[in-house]
């Protein structure tokens, strides 16, 4: 039995808004898959929940009249996966939810939570990093959009406020037209494990498919939030996709960007080799995927907007 002193369903975005704001100790919960574990665990008990479980709007994906993609952060991570719009847009965001927990955790467990939470072990988040997805928050004061890569402020904090409620996330056209990408997560089991390291690698070729264009390159757990390698990204800039230099290029350069820690999971210094190599081979797979013309076109089709 969970010690919860109220529980609130709020039917809009705009009531659960409210709720925040006249209960101080009440905290977010959707799929519950992180809140619930910390009320079984004694954390935060005796306070109140909100629940935006029940809410349409925070759940889909859609595509803007301006091509942007709108993600609800009520979408479920077997949903996202599937949906035929991140199938064609962005697979390599389904590829990375779809490594969360088991089933059943995909199945309950949302993106919204797994980015506002926090965690820097969050699966989704080197691969929103590098998609430079602004999360939408919806508070007393009105909407605000911020930049996730301007999101985390530490391990487990965010910029959101108490009375804040993440309405969706945003990902511009030039964000994911054209490239292609690849997660790669090292955990000590195939499944049903935290990330040990997180890695997100996109490219973008140029139009003889001979150079690089554009690199991204987001970690989760290489330092106290999720990150980008903006250095390492510049360096590759021009670089030709048969020049097998840029594989050490890139296994060297980030290591100059990150800031990973010890734990029980893995020593400070086993990540650091984590991370060069996963950057290695996700840069490869990315290459390797769009050499086989696997990028999303150069617009979004019209019947696709809704």
């Amino acid at each position: 039995m969970f010690d919860i002193e109220h529980y609130f369903e709020a039917k809009s975005v705009e009531e659960a808004v409210r709720l925040l704001s006249e209960h101080e100790d009440a905290e977010i919960i959707c799929g519950g898959t992180d809140v619930l574990v910390k009320l079984r665990d004694g954390k935060g008990a005796g306070g109140s929940l909100v629940s935006i479980h029940e809410i349409p709007s925070l759940r889909g994906v859609r595509v803007l009249p301006d091509a942007t993609l709108e993600i609800g952060p009520a979408t479920c991570f077997t949903d996202l996966t599937n949906h035929p719009l991140i199938q064609k847009y962005l697979p390599y965001l389904g590829e990375a939810v779809d490594t969360v927990g088991g089933p059943q955790v995909r199945n309950q467990g949302t993106i919204g939570g797994n980015i506002c939470n926090g965690a820097t072990s969050a699966d989704s988040a080197a691969t929103m990093q590098t998609l430079n997805a602004v999360v939408v928050l919806v508070g007393p004061g009105g909407v605000r959009r911020v930049p996730v890569t301007e999101f985390y402020t530490g391990p487990g904090r965010t910029v959101r406020q108490h009375d804040e409620v993440c309405r969706a996330f945003e990902i511009k056209p030039e964000d994911y037209v054209g490239f292609t990408g690849c997660y790669m997560k090292y955990g000590k089991r195939a499944a049903m494990e935290i990330a040990t390291l997180g890695c997100c690698v996109r490219v973008r070729l140029d139009d003889a498919c001979s150079r690089i264009e554009e690199t991204r390159i987001g970690y989760g757990v290489a330092a106290p939030t999720p990150i980008r390698c903006r250095n390492t990204e510049a360096a590759l800039a021009g670089k030709s996709v048969e020049d097998e230099s840029i594989y050490e290029l890139i296994g060297t350069s980030v290591l100059d960007e990150v800031n990973p820690r010890s734990s029980w999971r893995a020593s400070r210094e086993f990540r650091l080799q984590l991370i060069s190599e996963l950057a290695k081979r996700a840069l490869k797979e990315a290459i390797r995927r769009s050499l086989n013309h696997e990028a999303p076109g150069a617009a979004v089709p019209g019947e696709e907007r809704r």
